[in-house]
């Protein structure tokens, strides 16, 4: 924040030569000097703010500029929070530059500086700081979901992000197909998560992002599917909004919803489904999250569940003994289910078959990760199997689509950049 000036005749202009564009200007007073300052405010690009009571001395043009909203005024004494309050959101909320227009020998002058001086040693409302941090550049932070795989699912608004940001720090699980959209002048950094790593490598991406605005750059948190679903991307958007920063949110189609539909598994149909749970397999620290009750229309998709895919079906199938939760209802063990991996991309993969066998089929077929179940009679609407279980190979669904030359302007300008 920029610190005091006393207006006054002959006094000359301040911040007159500087980019104030948009800024928020408090001034102290509501006479004729408060008005030649909101007009130079105006004129240089600022908002004025003015702070008078209703029963003080109101220049003409003043009450004007009030009148058709390009000043605002609030009818009271000046109180000291006002300089931390009234400002913008991006400089947390401290006024730009602070103006008293009553003479350079009014008491308010003497009362301010002792003002500004406490903020300056206020350890928790520093000014010097929040000034410091407006001075410098602020960068732009973007969280968004890279969609379940393919690089067309990707989001037009995500796709300019990822060819505009600076720093891409991505999820270890994005696909290399939506990697490879990132120009090759991009700085960009991979989880590093592991089991016993997560929180570990999920604090590393937080520093480095911050790490990257205050340098001013435009950083892209990537993440696989969308970013408020089973991704932390709340947990980082309060982190950010802590720091001082506003995050834009990019939904990404999440795998929950585009897996089946890619497996020819429709999550509702009439008669047979007529509602969609979506389910973690894996709680906080590993935990194994309370298995839903059986529900005969309902289709349960669970992601990340398939490295504890035996205990899942477990205790889906199992009666719990517990009288508190006797109300759950086990699912049947011949259930129809699906296992559908690397959704949407070239080497997708699905496994059909039922609870009974799918933790045998599974086994015998190998893993092949990121991978998701769906639980449910929908499962079997379209595909109905004779044997234990089926599987499918590839995905090719995009392809028909992507003959047309029209489709690929925007691979044609990602190239180019």
């Amino acid at each position: 924040m920029r610190g005091l000036s006393s207006e006054s005749p002959g006094v000359q202009p301040l911040l007159m030569a500087q980019n104030v564009e948009s800024q928020i200007h408090l001034i102290i007073g509501s006479n004729s000097l408060s008005a030649a300052r909101c007009s130079k405010c105006i004129d240089a690009g600022a908002i004025p703010v003015i702070i008078a009571p209703p029963n003080g001395e109101m220049a003409a043009s003043l009450s004007q500029k009030i009148q058709d909203g390009s000043v605002r005024w609030i009818q009271r004494e000046f109180e000291d929070n006002d300089l931390s309050t009234l400002g913008r959101a991006e400089v947390d909320g401290y006024v730009d530059a602070v103006f008293i227009t009553a003479g350079a020998n009014n008491h308010l002058n003497a009362d301010m500086e002792k003002i500004l001086a406490a903020y300056k040693e206020a350890k928790t409302a520093d000014i010097s700081d929040a000034h410091g941090a407006h001075e410098e550049k602020r960068g732009q932070i973007i969280l968004a979901g890279s969609g379940p795989g393919h690089p067309d699912l990707v989001t037009r608004a995500t796709y300019h992000a990822i060819k505009t940001a600076d720093l891409i720090l991505s999820d270890k699980l994005v696909p290399a197909p939506v990697l490879d959209l990132i120009p090759r002048r991009t700085e960009v950094h991979i989880a590093r998560k592991f089991p016993g790593n997560a929180d570990k490598a999920q604090d590393e991406l937080l520093d480095m992002a911050l790490a990257g605005l205050r340098t001013g750059k435009r950083v892209l948190r990537l993440k696989q599917g969308d970013p408020y679903l089973y991704g932390r991307g709340a947990e980082e958007y309060e982190f950010f909004r802590a720091k001082g920063y506003s995050p834009i949110v990019l939904p990404g189609i999440t795998s929950a919803l585009s897996a089946p539909l890619f497996a020819d598994i429709p999550a509702t149909h009439r008669g047979v489904a007529d509602q969609v749970l979506i389910c973690t397999g894996t709680g906080r620290h590993g935990a194994a999250p309370e298995p839903p009750s059986y529900i005969p229309t309902q289709t349960a998709v669970f992601l990340m569940a398939l490295h504890r895919l035996p205990s899942l079906v477990e205790s889906l199938t199992t009666a719990v003994p517990d009288e508190a939760l006797s109300s759950r209802r086990p699912w049947p063990r011949d259930t129809p289910c699906a296992v559908v991996e690397r959704a949407s991309c070239a080497d997708q993969r699905v496994i059909r078959s039922t609870l009974e066998h799918v933790c045998a089929a599974v086994e015998a077929e190998g893993s092949r990760p990121p991978g998701l179940l769906i639980v449910g009679r929908s499962c079997e609407v379209l595909h109905r199997i004779d044997q234990k279980w089926v599987v499918e190979e590839g995905f090719k669904g995009l392809d028909d689509i992507r003959h047309d030359e029209h489709l690929h302007v925007i691979d044609k300008l990602g190239q180019e950049t």
